[in-house]
């Protein structure tokens, strides 16, 4: 007969065993040794250390993610924005109101410039329209295709090819110590479904994104979704907390972003509500500064502008990543 007393032991030993933190020896391999490092390791085994005070349950170490500049690159223009404008100009001769219309007019004209002048959120809006119309799995399968050919028009390299190798390996390493890790994008929550998990091991249901409106539909006789045209969520700057609130029901305790378009989740995930709220949180920030191998842009980029964010960082403990100085590499072999 197995003694009761004991077999309670060996559960017990098991359990704590579990919940000490998995050690980051060779968990970080592409980050340099540095402040940078030290403060993710130092902060993850703080929270998942039992014995520690700021000791974090299994159930509430969620972290999230950016997806463009955080997690890969997001220059000239965002990747979602190149395959939209690609379908925007197969669609310009059955739209001629297009020509006339701004920022339409300097999309098919390949003007880029001229574009981003009619303002953030408008190019946003029309980036959005090549989806109207698409069927859930006519959108899948024309996103796949492209992610599976197209190429960078300056780094000749596959668009899945320039995710960042050091998050990759963050997100492996919070994961192996119970964290549930989320992407929080302003890019679109389909566009990124598509590839997430492929990518970064990150299932579709953990993807909180931009979010069009859509409809169901009954064509011949097959159960479909069908894309609208109308935004319901823009998941960027004080959207990403609804996002978060929406779809997570739960404040994270760890956040990374790159621009300015972060900073309101960062502050949800960061600033303590009240005097009592003591609570151990993280805070993390890429900073693109290496020109060679990736790109290097903040306070006057038109895109991931990172000025309000990078200002603040200091005041708020948030760790500034620098890529040039703290990645050994930025992108897989």
């Amino acid at each position: 007969m197995v003694n009761l007393k004991s077999a309670l032991l060996v559960s017990t030993v098991i359990a704590l065993t579990a919940l000490k933190p998995v050690q980051a020896n060779e968990s970080l391999p592409s980050w340099h040794d540095g402040p940078a490092r030290d403060a993710i390791i130092e902060f993850v085994e703080r929270v998942t250390d039992i014995e520690s005070p700021d000791f974090v349950a299994p159930a509430d170490r969620i972290a999230t993610f950016d997806n463009d500049g955080c997690l890969w690159s997001e220059q000239p223009l965002y990747f979602q924005g190149i395959w939209a404008l690609e379908r925007i100009r197969a669609q310009a001769a059955d739209h001629p109101e297009w020509h006339e219309t701004e920022p339409y007019r300097s999309a098919i004209a390949g003007d880029m410039a001229g574009m981003m002048s009619a303002g953030e959120e408008a190019v946003i809006k029309m980036l959005f329209e090549a989806h109207g119309g698409l069927t859930s799995e006519e959108f899948r399968q024309s996103v796949g295709q492209w992610l599976a050919t197209a190429k960078h028009p300056q780094k000749d390299r596959r668009y899945l090819d320039m995710v960042f190798q050091p998050m990759l390996e963050l997100l492996d390493y919070l994961r192996a110590n119970d964290f549930k890790t989320f992407i929080v994008s302003g890019g679109g929550i389909d566009f990124v479904r598509v590839f997430s998990e492929e990518a970064y091991g990150i299932p579709p249901e953990q993807v909180i994104g931009s979010t069009l409106d859509a409809h169901f539909e009954m064509r011949d006789g097959v159960p479909t979704i069908v894309k609208d045209s109308k935004l319901m969520l823009l998941d960027d700057k004080a959207g990403k907390p609804v996002g978060i609130y929406r779809h997570i029901g739960k404040r994270p305790i760890f956040a990374a972003g790159n621009s300015d378009g972060d900073l309101q989740m960062l502050q949800y995930t960061t600033v303590p509500r009240g005097e009592d709220d003591t609570s151990a949180r993280f805070g993390l920030i890429v900073h693109h500064t290496d020109e060679e191998r990736e790109f290097s842009y903040d306070r006057e980029s038109h895109m991931g502008r990172l000025d309000q964010a990078l200002d603040l960082a200091g005041d708020n403990g948030w760790l500034v990543v620098d890529m040039k100085n703290d990645w050994k590499q930025v992108y897989p072999e």
